[in-house]
């Protein structure tokens, strides 16, 4: 349910990078880009995960890939996020086993994965 790329064999990690992808979407749809980058970035380890699958309401309850429910659109503000925490545990679980050994450590990502990456960061999860 993950993808690892990099280092290649005989480079030590020195960075590493979570890549958390969108709704609906799974690592393997980032992974052709992180590839790309990591050929500039040798040093760099880059982890992908995939969300598990949920329902979202925002979509009629249709089950895909997901880090935490949405309900709708209009004033996201009040809206609970069911599941974002559990899923910022699992990014931080994720760090701590497969970065564990690395001094720099980016946790970013596209669109729902951008707002898990910024809540993770942002309430030091």
């Amino acid at each position: 349910r993950r993808l690892v790329i990099g280092p290649p064999a005989g480079v030590q990690a020195t960075a590493g990078v979570v890549m958390l992808h969108g709704l609906g979407d799974t690592a393997k749809g980032w992974g052709q880009a992180c590839f790309h980058w990591a050929l500039s970035m040798p040093h760099v380890r880059w982890v992908l995960p995939t969300a598990k699958e949920i329902p979202v309401a925002l979509n009629n309850g249709m089950a895909m890939p997901a880090w935490y429910d949405i309900q709708g659109l209009e004033n996201r503000a009040l809206e609970e996020c069911e599941g974002i925490e559990e899923s910022a545990d699992v990014v931080k679980d994720l760090v701590a086993e497969k970065l564990g050994d690395v001094d720099r450590i980016v946790v970013g990502g596209f669109s729902q994965g951008a707002a898990l990456a910024l809540f993770t960061g942002l309430t030091g999860r």
